[in-house]
């Protein structure tokens, strides 16, 4: 990538950075984009109560899910509509998978489940004793909107997300699915 006088002065400096400096990066940013997403949560809860908050983060989700996917999908020069395999290489791609233990388990090229195995969230949550987040119907916005950004046949269902009772070692997992094409 070049860079000219207009850049702004942060992205001129990167240029100069090894490798491991710019994963440290990466994986800063990842953090603290996690920190201000709980922190402005927190602040809702606080001045309107958890429902109040839960529907302003699905109402965030919504759309910061199509950005991110689109942002990810341009990023690996692909289009939307690849399916299930297009799928599973942008859920790598996602702020999350920086930070969570993820994994795709059962995928084909017309179905997959997505597993958190280990969510910075709840396990945070856990330590300090608080009950898990409810994240369900937060879950259902994401994941369903980041899906269909990718390829609008991907259909989306929850197989387990608090405030469901775990069924495995992992936080969530989701199941997504493309009909086969009828020949």
């Amino acid at each position: 990538m070049t860079t000219d006088r207009s850049d702004p002065p942060g992205l001129r400096v990167l240029q100069d950075l090894t490798k491991e400096q710019l994963i440290a990066i990466v994986l800063d940013d990842a953090k603290n984009w996690l920190a201000h997403d709980g922190l402005w949560f927190q602040a809702v809860d606080a001045a309107h109560g958890m429902d109040a908050a839960i529907e302003a983060d699905r109402a965030a989700w919504e759309r910061f899910t199509v950005i991110e996917a689109t942002r990810i999908l341009a990023r690996l020069g692909l289009a939307p509509g690849g399916g299930i395999p297009a799928l599973i290489e942008c859920l790598q791609h996602r702020l999350y998978a920086r930070l969570n233990a993820q994994e795709a388990v059962e995928v084909t090229e017309h179905r997959a489940v997505f597993r958190m195995n280990d969510c910075r969230v709840q396990s945070t949550r856990r330590r300090k004793g608080l009950a898990d987040f409810p994240c369900k119907s937060v879950g259902l916005v994401e994941y369903t909107g980041f899906a269909h950004t990718i390829d609008p046949r991907i259909e989306t269902r929850c197989i387990t997300c608090p405030p469901d009772e775990p069924t495995g070692n992992w936080y969530c997992a989701w199941e997504f699915t493309i009909a086969a094409a009828v020949r």
